[in-house]
């Protein structure tokens, strides 16, 4: 019977990454805080943290925070006022993946990889990372859920929804939790285990 062990995913660095971001009409969106947990996957199920990364990030003058994006997040524009701008602090996330391999995972991975991609000039490491969409192993490990967000797969096993969620942190966090259950579930249906 095979086991996580076996199946090389506890050989990889998981990156758990989330952004909270500003989408200003007619614009590629701006990313104003950004959370990375890293961790491996364990041979007996588990997932130990290697670190954390987190910062909000200072928007240009011309995109403001509207009160949508306050109401979502809890973000103001004066938290943003004094962080600094994203290009460096996605060049101090790029400095952090000094030793591979790694992959990034993701809830709605294409939402995360149109914000690494804008900012790929300030992390090239970064956004040359294979990126694994949570939503997608859900799909494919839990299809009866009429919907895949976030929310709807942690609840599903009993997982706790933060109070904080929309900010990068908590929802990183939850997205380790929903990332091992998932990969856990799918070695163990890969070997036929009940």
């Amino acid at each position: 019977m095979g086991s996580l062990g076996d199946s090389g995913l506890t050989a990889v660095t998981w990156a758990v990454i989330d952004f909270e971001g500003l989408t200003p009409a007619g614009r590629s969106p701006v990313p104003i805080e950004v959370a990375v947990v890293a961790g491996r996957l364990t041979g007996d199920a588990g997932w130990v943290e290697r670190g954390r990364f987190v910062s909000l990030m200072r928007p240009p003058v011309d995109v403001p925070v509207t009160s949508f994006d306050t109401a979502l997040t809890g973000i103001t524009a004066a938290m943003l006022a004094a962080a600094p701008p994203a290009d460096r602090v996605m060049a101090a996330l790029d400095a952090r993946f000094d030793a591979p391999p790694y992959r990034l995972v993701a809830h709605s991975a294409h939402t995360e990889a149109t914000l690494i991609g804008g900012q790929r000039r300030h992390c090239p490491t970064a956004a040359a990372i294979p990126l694994i969409c949570t939503v997608r192993l859900a799909r494919a490990m839990l299809p009866e859920l009429g919907s895949h967000s976030l929310d709807r797969v942690a609840r599903r096993p009993g997982l706790a929804i933060p109070a904080d969620r929309h900010r990068a942190l908590p929802d990183a966090e939850l997205t380790v939790q929903v990332f091992t259950l998932l990969v856990v579930e799918g070695v163990r249906a890969a070997a036929g285990a009940p």
